[in-house]
């Protein structure tokens, strides 16, 4: 969080007046800040003053002695509340606006003095304070009481609310901290000691966590169990005070504590769920903050200070900007401020589950988006909605804001909309098609009873689905025959318009399920705003549908051009036509369009008030139509019987008015007369809804008159059934009635129904044939089984034939054995498969011609396919080719056709195959048939046309002379040239090898390209050629642009250029210029295109392009100066004089001096041209131009003249002239540079006499510098000097002369001791300076001896002794030495630095035994350094071979260091035993060690632990166990290469296993499986080696240590050893494993280690075990095997050492030696 100043809102003062309280509005608009003066003064988000107000005191009688202590807004920004220490709160009404009337609305007083407030931000009408006396209450703004939340015995101090509003936590002078839940519905009130502070907590706030400080200078941060999770302690700091204030940001992730002059600022990482400390801000001169508020939006802090001054800080992280138009402010992680930077509006962008906002964007201008890690937020910075939807998307989303209620979020085929401002996702489906067109959503956007939220949608491009969001369900599903490309839901949702590609407009009712065609070719179509109606445009006519619901009703317009838009503004609804030059406006009705919004409020008197002002049309009809179903569906007859009268619908108008006169008769009765049952019941017979109106009938018990109602409509049936269903006692007279009246009226149909119902079958059958209904009565006979009653049949059977049935009739015939009627009637009746089925049993002969004939019938009736196998049957090849072409069956045409014998009949039914195959481009097929029907040519013509060039040559060369071919394809190519069509000509010319001709026809149809390709195809040398002539000709034909290709092609840009500049196509020729020529080029293109325009337009140009400035250039750089200076006219002045000193230059050149001086002077540059005539010694001329216009430069001019002047020897001239210049130091210079020296000195002491001096230095300078001649000189000037008795200048002479002058040592000598001479002898006062420089120039030739002597001559002893130390003359040193004993000890020490330099180490040790030795080390020559220091004592011996064996173990060389130990004895020192210690476990911690080296290191050891003697105890136990594991190490090698001993080396392998915290692990257990596997212990084998493959497995998986040990449990053998990094050869392993692999398949061998019992508990115990992991029994262990010493035991009678008796006695016999101490022993045998 970075926190910057930005204003000071109020200066501090002088004295103390501190500022008490501060608060924020929740809207960010209002600052309040009250200070001991008792004003609360408002101040705006910029912090400038807008109000004031004086609080007022609790009693108005008595003195102003209170202050104010707290500040809070109301949630709504509307009220404030005051604490004031007069024991009351006040709340002020403020309102939201500057300016409004403050009033107090509430008034809380107390009994004690009020000390803190605050304001929960859901708890609207209450506040919450805390008192002296250690209450903390609540105050109700609704009843104006206040009432006590919980009581302490201690002081309210500090106050916070949680952030989720719900909470407040109170501090108290004990340090305790109280926090009380509110009432929320769900858990009920709670309050509770919440934790305890060191010290009063009088900073106290609640965000994140919880935080609390106070005057122990340590700030305190409580999680919500009152846990103290992280403390910043200042107590150390001695500028830290006690804090005051404690505030978190509006995201609860940053707090800020206030201090003396200081700002705490603690930020919070929810990764790792910590306050880190962010740099303290340090406020100078502001004393002790004593009030804080942040702002809500979390971008500004403010603060106020013990001397009144409120301080206005920026808060945020970062600040960037988004494409110039909008700043965004993150003030925290997850809080992002959105500034619209051209109004200043601002949108905060939170997240509400705290996840930090990784990127934000802004669409349109309008709709944000911003992520998340989890979530996805958006929003409207119009309406300042915002969302956050959790969202784990993977950042390939798509967003659309077409609708601006709704964001639609497209992601992996799916559609997720959010509606702004909720807090999740309104719906989704699955859809691919995005377009705005093909989507439709509404959401709520007309007034009606319920929520609309639906969206129309295409599942693909033929299928709309309708999703009711809100229900989630598929209201509609919408299949279409054809493409659809537009779509819109109405804005109620309940009708839905789409377009398909054929342009067909349909409109869908949602309710009804229903879909109508409104329009043919449709071009625009749009829902007129907050309405429905729909405006289309067909063609050049405007349609208008003022009520859809009567789609049929269309008012139409003629238009001229394209609709474009609608437009409601202001009551007016206008259709935007484009009619190319101008937009027309076409008004609509906007009474019929207001119709539609007042039924959608219901107000059907205004709707019909707006419908009887309008004139009766087809639109004014559909909507008296739509308001009068309305209304008769919500039973309001009145308008309903209006609405129907306008229709003249007069029927309707008396039924309704005798319902509402009905209606109005049973008003009083029923409380509404339309709620009346005969009313219902009618309206519903009106609706047609004849059940509902039985019902209703029925509910009443109306039998009767729902009887009636039947009857009256002529429905008997109906009215019959009404009675059967309640038992009417007249019911069978009613049947029969009906019976009579049917059969009277003449309904024998219905008649038979009736006698169908009753049974009557036979009756019925009769009915039907009287009532001319055959078929009925034919159905009836075979439904009920009747055919077996013959005269039924036959009269059934001949009213069918009568009828036309013949095919039923003559089912009947069939049924009753008489197959010829029936054959006669199937035919008759052209059923052909029932006749031929029947003749085939009865009539073969008719089979073939029934065929034929049934063939002919189906061609007759347009079924020619289903003809052609009936003639195939009836053997008509003929008919059935004709049948097949007919019907396109090409296939079976084609097989019939190859069946057939070729003739003239055949041939034209292949031309037709032919050419039917090469319609759909069977080519091969098509030639078959050309050929078989004798039409080769029009093969070859097919296959000409379709470019199948090689197949026609092919075909035609079978048929022609190769003359004939080539003549063909000539005359057919030029045929198709006439055509225009080119690229078939020239494939027929290419085909027949006449390339020259198809060159020529592009070259005659200027088609150049072409003819380019051909060319480079069949004459590539010629191409060059054909590019330059097809240039020159188009260039002549004033084709430049392909003239330009061509020139181009050949590289020739130059030509193009010449081109376009000769025809003023400057623009063109730049571009070439600029694109093949490079700049310079272009450049010169440009200017020659300027020097063909005004200058006006040519200024113009140049600057276009940039060039003005080189077009100068260039025009200068050419000597076109007149361009030049016509160009800079409209230039700057600079450019103008660059013009002039060009042309200058150029007169210059052409030696027209004169004028160029005057375009010099012209270009400002007189200095050119006195350096023009100083450069042709026009020196007049030179004067006159710098006296007149540069007089600075006159000096230059007269010292240039002086020097030519100087140079002709004119020196009196010269001179007079550097002096007329007023530099006569140049007339010395030119002296000097001369070598004119007695002329320079003249001259300096005449003029310069001040310089004299130094021209005398710099003359004798010039002596010294001249060689030998100096050195004579300077030895001339020296003996003057004496003469002149001037000893101290000469000496200095003498000192003058060194090497650098002469090398000639006898001369310096000389002129050196003749300066020592003199000084000793007149100038004694420099007696010391010149020896000293003497000396040191003796020194540095090498003279010591002499040096050294001249120093002794006046007792500079310490300076002799330094002459012959430097000589290294050490002797003679020692004589100064002995002279002046003072120096003696100087002079030793400087001879053992000597030494030392020089690596002299034996002489050095003579003189500094402890210097020689360290120069041994030094020198690495440690075995010189050991020799010596052995002849000075075991101290000194002791010392450096302790240091060499530090350096080898750095060098990890333990075998050298173990070998130089034994070698000088093994010294027995205290302070040697961690450097044995350390040598030992290196060495045994080494994997590759030989045997030598631990027999060595045995050696060591042993000799340590011996001279140790009796004193032991001083000697560390780890040498003992060192010890015994190199001794069984030593002797396992050992015993190993005797056969006779290799058990015992598989013993101590074994027993070494529980040393493997100081030796290898895996070369223990290795070795130990390999020895006793050697010696047939295969148990051991088994349990070790298996143990090593775990290890090496651990190893290889990089595991560290090895825990699990259940082999070796309750054994000494550890367990939690650790791994060495790299494992044993894979090759050794591998042997491992197999032989365990092996061994595991062998039942024979025990798994297990081998066991013993213990002695004393006779536990069951590991054999080599040396304790017993129940009784703890230790053991010895045996100095042969390692294993332990049990009750059979032997002890060797020299070391004393332990062994048992068996084993001892077995090594004995074989080594006649103790294998510890290696003295001669005897096997000891047992008498019992």
């Amino acid at each position: 969080m970075q926190i910057r100043h930005i204003k000071t809102i109020i200066s501090a003062g002088n004295l103390p007046a501190k500022i008490t309280a501060m608060a924020w509005s929740p809207n960010n608009q209002k600052l309040a800040v009250v200070g001991v003066d008792r004003i609360i003064y408002l101040f705006d988000e910029t912090g400038e003053k807008k109000d004031r107000f004086t609080t007022k005191p609790a009693d108005p009688k008595t003195n102003k002695n209170y202050h104010v202590c707290g500040l809070a807004f109301s949630p709504d920004s509307t009220k404030l509340a005051v604490a004031q220490t007069d024991n009351v709160i006040f709340v002020y009404k403020l309102g939201l606006e500057w300016g409004e009337k403050k009033t107090i609305c509430n008034k809380f007083i107390q009994s004690s003095e009020v000390t803190c407030l605050t304001w929960p931000h859901e708890q609207n009408n209450s506040i919450v304070f805390g008192l002296f006396d250690g209450k903390v209450r609540v105050g109700n703004l609704k009843v104006n009481k206040s009432a006590t939340l919980y009581q302490t015995d201690s002081p309210v101090i500090s106050t916070a609310s949680s952030p989720d509003g719900y909470a407040i936590i109170t501090g108290h002078l004990d340090g305790s901290l109280n926090r009380f839940f509110f009432d929320d519905g769900i858990s009920g009130a709670s309050q509770g000691k919440f934790a305890i502070c060191k010290t009063p907590p009088t900073a106290l706030a609640w965000g994140e966590s919880i935080c609390a400080g106070g005057n122990d200078r340590t700030i305190t941060f409580f999680d919500f169990d009152g846990n103290v999770i992280q403390e910043f302690d200042y107590s150390r700091d001695e500028e830290e005070q006690e804090y005051t204030i404690a505030r978190f940001s509006p995201s609860h992730q940053t707090a800020v504590v206030g201090s003396f002059g200081r700002l705490h600022i603690y930020n919070y990482d929810s990764a790792e769920k910590k306050w880190n400390e962010a740099p303290m801000k340090i406020i100078d001169n502001i004393y002790t903050i004593s009030a804080m508020a942040w702002k809500p939006d979390g971008s500004r802090l403010t603060i106020g200070s013990l001397c009144g001054a409120v301080e206005l800080f920026d808060c945020c992280l970062k600040r960037t900007r988004y494409k110039g138009k909008f700043e965004f402010t993150y003030v925290s992680p997850s809080q992002v401020i959105v500034k619209r930077l051209s109004t200043g509006s601002r949108i905060v962008l939170k997240s509400h589950y705290t996840y930090a906002i990784t990127k934000v964007n802004i669409f349109q201008d309008q709709f944000l988006i911003a992520n998340t890690a989890n979530t996805l937020l958006m929003g409207d910075l119009t309406t300042c909605k915002l969302s956050e939807i959790p969202w784990s998307g993977c950042g390939n989303e798509k967003f659309y804001f077409e609708n601006p209620k709704v964001c639609m979020v497209f992601n992996a085929g799916e559609l997720s909309l959010i509606e702004y401002g909720i807090n999740e996702i309104l719906g989704s489906c699955r859809t691919e098609y995005m377009n705005p067109h093909l989507l439709s959503v509404r959401i709520n956007e007309r007034n009606v009873d319920c929520e609309i939220k639906k969206i129309a949608y295409l599942v693909d491009l033929q299928t709309i689905y309708v999703l009711d969001l809100i229900s989630g369900i598929t209201v509609a599903s919408i299949n279409h025959d054809c493409r659809i490309d537009w779509l819109e839901l109405s804005e109620k949702g309940n009708k839905l318009l789409f377009r398909d590609k054929k342009r067909q407009l349909y409109l869908y009712d949602i309710d009804k399920e229903c879909c109508s065609t409104l329009l043919h070719f449709c071009s625009y179509v749009q829902w007129v705003p907050n309405s429905d109606v729909v405006v289309a445009q067909s063609r050049n006519n405007l349609c208008i549908w003022y009520s859809i619901d009567s789609p049929d009703r269309v008012t139409m317009f003629p238009i001229k051009g394209e609709i474009e838009d609608i437009e409601r503004i202001n009551g007016k609804t206008e259709v935007i036509v484009d009619e190319g030059v101008n937009t027309v406006s076409y008004t609509l009705d906007e009474g019929l369009i207001e119709f539609g919004t007042a039924i959608d409020d219901y107000d059907y008197e205004r709707a019909i008030s707006i419908l009887e002002k309008l004139e009766i049309t087809t639109e004014t009809e559909a909507m008296w139509k739509t308001l009068g179903q309305i209304t008769l569906k919500n039973r309001n007859l009145i308008i309903a019987e209006r609405c129907f009268a306008a229709l003249g619908d007069v029927a309707k108008v008396r039924y309704l008015h005798n319902l509402n006169e009905i209606a109005q008769s049973k008003k009083n009765e029923q409380h509404d007369g339309t709620d009346y049952y005969l009313v219902r019941a009618k309206l519903a017979v009106l609706d047609k809804q004849f059940k509902l109106a039985e019902n209703i009938y029925l509910d009443q018990n109306r039998v009767e008159e729902a009887m009636q109602m039947y009857q009256e409509m002529h429905q008997w049936d109906k009215s019959i059934k009404v009675a059967e269903i309640r038992n009417h006692p007249e019911l069978t007279t009613l049947k029969k009635n009906y019976f009579r009246w049917l059969i009277d009226s003449g309904q024998e149909e219905k008649a038979g129904e009736l006698k169908e119902e009753d049974g009557d079958f036979v009756g019925a059958v009769s009915l039907y044939l009287k009532g001319g209904m055959p078929g009925r009565a034919s159905y009836v006979l075979k439904q009920h089984g009747l055919t077996s009653n013959t005269e039924l049949t036959e009269r059934v059977a001949a009213a069918l034939f009568n009828s036309g049935l013949y095919e039923k009739s003559g089912e009947l015939y069939e049924k009753l054995g008489n197959n010829e009627r029936a054959f006669n009637a199937y035919r008759k009746g052209k059923a052909f498969r029932a006749a031929v089925e029947i003749s085939r049993t009865a009539f073969p002969q008719e089979v073939i011609n029934l065929e034929e004939q049934w063939g002919d019938y189906l061609v007759s009736i347009k079924q020619v396919e289903a003809a052609i196998n009936h003639y195939i049957e009836a053997g008509q090849s003929i008919k059935a080719m004709e049948a097949a072409i007919n019907s396109k069956q090409w296939k079976k045409a084609s097989g019939i056709i190859d069946s057939l014998e070729l003739n003239d009949n055949t041939k034209k039914y292949c031309i037709i195959l032919a050419e039917h195959f090469e319609e759909i481009n069977n080519l091969a097929s098509a030639e078959k048939y050309y050929v078989q029907g004798g039409k080769p040519q029009k093969a070859v013509d097919m296959y000409t046309k379709a470019n199948k060039w090689e197949m026609a040559h092919s075909l035609a060369t079978s048929f022609m002379t190769p003359e004939a071919v080539n003549e063909l394809y000539i005359s057919q190519a030029r045929e198709m040239e006439m055509k225009g069509k080119l690229k078939d000509a020239e494939k027929l010319y290419i085909t027949v090898n006449q390339p020259d001709i198809a060159i020529n026809m592009y070259k005659k149809n200027k088609q150049y390209d072409q003819m380019i390709r051909l060319v480079t195809a069949y004459h590539k040398d010629l191409l060059s050629e054909t590019h330059l002539y097809l240039a020159k000709t188009l260039e002549s034909e004033g084709n430049f642009k392909m003239a330009e290709h061509h020139y181009l092609e050949e590289n020739d840009w130059k030509s193009v250029i010449n081109m376009y500049c000769a025809n003023n196509m400057y623009e063109e020729a730049y571009r070439i210029g600029k694109t093949y020529g490079g700049p310079n080029s272009a450049k010169q293109v440009a200017y020659l295109w300027a020097r063909s325009l005004s200058p006006e337009s040519a200024v113009k140009l140049l600057n276009k392009f940039g060039l003005l400035d080189a077009a100068i250039d260039f025009a200068t750089d050419n000597g076109a100066f007149e361009f030049a200076f016509e160009l800079g006219r409209f230039t700057d002045k600079d450019k103008i004089a660059d013009i002039h000193f060009k042309h200058a230059l150029y007169l210059e050149d052409e030696g027209k001096y004169d004028e160029a001086e005057s375009k010099f002077i012209m270009a400002g540059k007189p200095r050119e041209a006195i350096l023009m005539y100083i450069h042709n010694e026009n020196w007049d001329a030179a004067i006159r131009v710098a006296e007149t216009y540069d007089s600075k430069s006159v000096p230059e001019v007269l010292i240039g003249q002086a020097k030519l002047t100087f140079e002709k020897k004119d020196y009196s001239k010269a001179e007079s002239l550097l002096l007329r210049a007023q530099r006569p130091d140049l007339a010395i210079k030119f002296y000097k540079d001369a070598g004119m020296w007695d002329e320079a000195l003249k001259f300096t002491k005449e003029y310069l006499p001040n310089k004299l001096a130094d021209i005398n230095e710099e003359y004798n300078n010039f002596i010294v510098n001249k060689g030998n001649s100096g050195v004579n000189n300077l030895l001339h000037t020296a003996r003057v000097f004496e003469q002149q008795k001037n000893y101290s200048g000469a000496i200095d002479i003498y000192l003058k002369i060194n090497e650098s002058i002469t090398k000639n040592k006898d001369i310096l000598n000389a002129a050196w001791s003749k300066a020592v001479e003199l000084a000793a002898k007149f100038v004694t006062q420099r007696e010391v300076e010149v020896v000293s420089t003497v000396g040191s120039r003796l020194i540095q030739d090498r003279q010591y001896d002499q040096a050294a002597q001249l120093y002794i001559s006046i007792r500079m002893y310490k300076e002799a002794i330094d002459a012959y130390i430097i000589g290294k003359m050490w002797n003679k040193a020692k004589e100064i030495a002995s002279i002046s004993p003072s120096y003696k000890e100087y002079v030793e020490n400087a001879y053992v630095s000597q030494l030392k330099n020089d690596g002299q180490a034996e002489e050095l040790v003579s003189i500094d035994v402890s210097a020689g030795l360290n120069m041994y080390i030094k020198n690495g020559e440690w075995d010189k350094c050991l020799e010596t220091s052995n002849g000075y004592g075991k101290e000194v011996l002791n010392k450096y071979l302790m240091l060499y064996c530090e350096n080898l173990i750095k060098s990890k060389n333990f075998e050298k260091a173990v070998k130089y130990i034994i070698k000088y004895k093994v010294p027995n020192y205290k302070t040697n035993y961690d450097i044995y210690l350390t040598i030992t476990r290196e060495v045994l911690k080494s994997p590759d060690v030989s045997i030598e080296t631990y027999s060595m290191l045995r050696e060591m050891l042993y000799k340590l632990i011996l001279m140790s003697g009796s004193d032991q105890n001083m000697l560390p136990s780890a040498f003992n166990t060192y010890m015994l594991i190199v001794h069984l190490i030593t002797l396992k090698s050992y015993c190993s290469s005797k056969k006779e001993l290799q058990p015992f080396a598989a013993k101590q392998a074994i027993s070494l296993l529980r040393y493997t915290y100081d030796i290898p692990v895996d070369y223990a257990f290795y070795e130990a499986g390999k020895m006793a596997k050697l010696c047939g212990m295969n148990s051991m084998a088994f349990v070790t080696w298996n143990r090593f493959l775990d290890i090496t497995e651990a190893i290889d998986e990089g595991s560290t240590y090895l825990n699990e040990n259940t082999d070796f449990q309750n054994t000494d053998v550890p367990f939690d050893v650790k791994l060495p990094t790299e494992n044993m050869p894979e090759q050794e392993r591998e042997s491992v494993r197999d032989w365990i692999l092996q061994v595991s398949l062998d039942q024979k061998v025990n798994q297990e280690i081998d066991k013993r019992l213990c002695d004393e508990c006779n536990a069951e115990i590991y054999s080599a075990s040396l304790e017993c992991f129940n009784c703890h029994t230790k053991y010895e262990p045996c100095i042969i095997t390692g294993y332990p010493v049990l009750k059979n035991k032997i002890q060797c009678n020299s070391c004393k050492k332990y062994a048992n008796r068996d084993d001892w006695n077995k090594f004995i016999i074989s080594e006649k030696a103790c294998p510890w101490c290696g003295s001669s022993q005897n096997p000891v045998y047992s008498l019992k």
